[in-house]
């Protein structure tokens, strides 16, 4: 399954346009490799995504063609989330 529909489908990220624009600038690795968002993602993939001032890292647990909200959050086991502090005044 492509990233940028992977990320959409299990809510990890609202809008397929938005992950498309996140992969597509590396802001997000598959196994410690820079993923376009066209990439493809495989059940027990590593995702580490970079959103601004916050790092999210994944384990791809399943993939679905379609979720419901409710069922979205089973296919991905959280690893960890960190949040780096903004230093500038």
């Amino acid at each position: 399954m492509r990233l940028d529909k992977y990320l959409k489908v299990s809510r990890v990220i609202k809008r397929r346009s938005v992950a498309k624009q996140i992969a597509d600038q590396g802001r997000i690795t598959i196994n410690d490799r820079v993923a376009k968002s066209a990439s493809e993602v495989n059940v027990g993939d590593l995702l580490v995504i970079n959103f601004g001032n916050k790092t999210l890292t994944l384990k791809v647990a399943e993939l679905k063609e379609t979720t419901k909200k409710d069922e979205s959050k089973g296919m991905y086991t959280i690893i960890s989330e960190e949040y780096q502090e903004d230093h500038r005044l």
